[in-house]
């Protein structure tokens, strides 16, 4: 199942994206979905398999843009 981290800045995105990457996670940027509620437009990505590997990059480094993990449920998404 598609996850997505979904950030409100842009550059911390793309940096999360790199940092996911770095540590095996295939992840992408995508649009941000409109249920998400944030203007970035940008998200990170990812098969929820890698989310423990996912939750532990983002505790590396503190995004203060990171506005929580998104689901696909249906035709959309929601918060986990």
């Amino acid at each position: 199942m598609t996850v997505l981290a979904i950030f409100r800045s842009r550059a911390q995105a793309l940096e999360y994206i790199s940092v996911l990457k770095g540590s095996g996670v295939p992840a992408q940027a995508v649009n941000t979905p409109k249920e998400a509620g944030v203007g970035c437009g940008i998200s990170a990505k990812f098969e929820e398999a890698f989310l423990p590997r996912a939750r532990a990059c983002l505790a590396k480094k503190q995004y203060s843009s990171f506005s929580g993990f998104m689901r696909r449920a249906g035709g959309g998404f929601l918060y986990l």
